[in-house]
């Protein structure tokens, strides 16, 4: 398993995935730029050490944008499948930085 610090270089330091063409991609693009956005509250734990999560369940809220891409299966074209395998991966890396990031914190408290 990838440390918190592992995870959180590899999530700065990944590109942003594309939207691709299909209307569900494109929304589930919008959502996740809006997760991240959440996100950026763990920047602020390891930059300056300040824990306050988010106001909303970020994890519940990618947990719910990857199983929209799940549900896309092979319905987009081939050139919006590897955009879905993007996104996807991107959330799910999101996921697992947030989580790390939410016990940290509370190991701190």
């Amino acid at each position: 398993m990838l440390s918190f610090m592992d995870s959180y270089t590899l999530w700065r330091h990944l590109p942003f995935p594309s939207s691709g063409s299909d209307k569900s991609l494109i929304l589930a693009h919008s959502d996740l730029a809006g997760a991240d956005e959440y996100a950026t509250t763990v920047i602020r734990f390891v930059e300056r050490g300040i824990f306050k999560p988010a106001p909303i369940d970020v994890l519940a809220m990618l947990q719910e944008i990857m199983h929209r891409i799940d549900l896309l299966g092979n319905a987009v074209s081939d050139g919006d499948q590897a955009v879905a395998r993007s996104q996807h991966a991107y959330a799910a890396l999101l996921h697992l930085v947030y989580q790390q990031f939410l016990d940290a914190g509370r190991q701190g408290e």
